[in-house]
C-alpha cells in the first residue's frame, strides 16, 4: 500500500475521510449557488457582500473559542454538533430560498449562524487527526484532509455550477444540509468508539499540574515563530489571489473570465500535487529547515507572478507556487502537531486559524490600496518580502531550526497511540 493511503487502514480516519470529503463536496456546491441565488433576482452585489460579512465575521471570531470547546469537550464532539448546526442553517436557507427571493432580514440571521458553527469546528478538525492516527501515519493523514479539501475546491464549483443550472439554488442547498449530516453522522460513529475506548482504558488521568498551559506555550518562541510566520505569509497572499492576481488577469495579461479561472484552478491544481507528494514522502530528519526552504522558493515564485510575460506561463509559475505552498504546510502542520501537548492543541490551532483568518481583510484593503495607486504587480514581490523576510528571521532562530529533530526540546505529553483497525 503506497505510504500516502496507509491512514485509510485506520476505521476511524476512514470515517473522517469520508465525512469530511463529503462535506467539502457541499460546501463548494453552495459557494457557487449562494451568490447565484442572491444575485438572480431582487438581490444585488451589496446583499452579496452583507451576507459574507455576516458570515465571515461570527466565523473569525469563535476561532479561539472552537479551540477552547475542542480541548474541553474533544474535537469530534464539537465537530458533529458544529455540523448539526450547519445543517439545520443550511436547511432554514434551503426553505427560504424555495418561499421566493433572497431576504437580508432572513439571510444575515442564517449567515450568522452558519458562520459561527464554522469557526467552532475549523479548530477541532486540524485538532482531531493526532488524535485517530499513529505517528508514523500523521504526515500522510494531514496530506489525505487536505489533499480532499483541495480536491473539492478543485471539482466542486464545476458541480454546483451544473446542479445549480439543472436544478436551482434551492435544491442545491439541501444537498449541502444532507452532507452536513453525513459528516455530523461520520463523527458520531467516531465518538462512539471514543468513549467505549475509554470506558475500557484503566490508565490513570495526567495530574492536572503536569499539563502545560497556553499561557506557557505562548512564552516559547516557537510558538511566536509559527504565529509571526501566519501572520506574514496571509497577510500578503490574501491581497495577491484575491485582489492582485484578478486585477492582473483584468488588466496587463486580459486572459477574461475564463483565463482567470484557469489561473485560479492552476494554483488549486498546484496545491493539490504538493499536498499528495507530501504524503507519501518520509518526515525530514530537519522538517523547519526544509520546510524554510520550501516556503523561500514559494516567496520566489509569488513574486515572478506578474513578470513572466503570458498567461500560460503565469498559470504554470501559479501551479508550482501552489504546489511548494501545499507540500511546506502539510510538512509544517504534521510538525505543529506533534509539537504541541495534546491538552492544548485546540486552543493553540485555534490562535493559529485566528492569525491566519484574521489577516483575510487586511490583506484585502492593503491589495486594494496598492493595486489601486501602484497597479497589480507591485504587490507580488511585496507579499513574496513579507513571506521570506518572516522566514529568514525564524531560521535566525536555533530553536525553530531543530523543531521536528530528535535533538529538540520537547513539550508533547505522551499519548496512546490507536492502531489499525477494520
Amino acid at each position: 500500500m503506497p505510504r500516502s493511503l496507509k491512514p485509510l487502514r485506520h476505521r476511524d480516519f476512514r470515517l473522517l475521510a469520508i465525512g469530511q470529503l463529503t462535506s467539502n463536496l457541499g460546501d463548494a456546491c453552495y459557494a457557487v449557488a449562494l451568490p447565484w441565488y442572491v444575485l438572480a433576482v431582487h438581490g444585488g452585489p451589496l446583499l452579496l457582500g452583507t451576507v459574507l460579512a455576516a458570515y465571515g465575521v461570527p466565523r473569525t471570531a469563535l476561532l479561539a473559542f472552537g479551540g477552547s470547546a475542542s480541548d474541553r469537550w474533544r474535537p469530534w464532539t464539537v465537530m458533529m454538533a458544529s455540523d448539526t448546526v450547519r445543517a439545520l442553517g443550511m436547511v432554514a436557507l434551503a426553505v427560504a430560498a424555495g418561499l421566493g427571493p433572497a431576504n437580508v432580514a432572513v439571510l444575515v440571521p442564517i449567515a450568522l449562524v452558519v458562520g459561527a458553527g464554522e469557526g467552532l469546528f475549523l479548530p477541532g478538525s486540524m485538532a482531531i487527526v493526532p488524535t485517530l492516527l499513529p505517528d508514523e501515519d500523521l504526515q500522510a493523514g494531514n496530506a489525505l484532509s487536505y489533499g480532499g479539501t483541495e480536491l473539492a475546491t478543485l471539482v466542486g464549483p464545476a458541480l454546483g455550477g451544473a446542479l445549480v443550472a439543472l436544478i436551482g439554488p434551492a435544491p442545491v442547498f439541501w444537498v449541502d444540509a444532507a452532507t452536513f449530516a453525513v459528516s455530523a453522522a461520520t463523527l458520531a460513529g467516531i465518538r462512539i468508539r471514543k468513549l467505549h475506548a475509554v470506558a475500557a482504558t484503566t490508565e490513570p488521568a495526567a495530574e492536572p499540574a503536569a499539563r502545560p498551559s497556553l499561557r506557557s506555550l505562548l512564552r516559547e518562541p516557537v510558538l511566536l515563530i509559527i504565529l509571526l510566520t501566519t501572520v506574514a505569509a496571509n497577510l500578503g497572499a490574501s491581497g495577491s489571489f484575491e485582489v492582485a492576481l484578478p486585477a492582473l488577469a483584468h488588466g496587463p495579461l486580459h486572459t477574461g473570465a475564463a483565463g482567470f479561472g484557469g489561473l485560479v484552478a492552476a494554483i488549486g491544481a498546484g496545491g493539490l500535487i504538493g499536498t499528495l507528494v507530501a504524503g507519501q514522502v518520509r518526515q525530514s530528519r530537519r522538517p523547519a529547515i526544509v520546510c524554510s526552504i520550501v516556503f523561500l522558493g514559494a516567496a520566489v515564485t509569488l513574486s515572478l507572478v506578474p513578470y513572466v510575460g503570458t498567461a500560460i506561463a503565469t498559470g504554470v509559475v501559479l501551479a508550482i507556487d501552489g504546489m511548494l505552498i501545499g507540500f511546506a504546510n502539510i510538512v509544517m502542520i504534521t510538525v505543529f502537531q506533534r509539537w504541541t501537548p495534546p491538552a492544548v492543541l485546540g486552543r493553540v490551532t485555534g490562535l493559529l486559524l485566528l492569525c491566519s483568518y484574521g489577516m483575510f481583510p487586511v490583506s484585502a484593503v492593503v491589495g486594494a490600496l496598492v493595486v489601486q495607486y501602484f497597479g497589480p504587480a507591485p504587490f507580488f514581490p511585496v507579499a513574496g518580502a513579507c513571506l521570506a523576510t518572516a522566514i529568514l528571521v525564524a531560521l535566525c532562530q536555533r530553536r525553530w531550526r531543530q523543531l521536528g529533530t530528535p535533538d529538540a526540546e520537547q513539550l508533547v505529553t505522551s499519548v496512546p497511540q490507536p492502531q489499525p483497525t477494520d
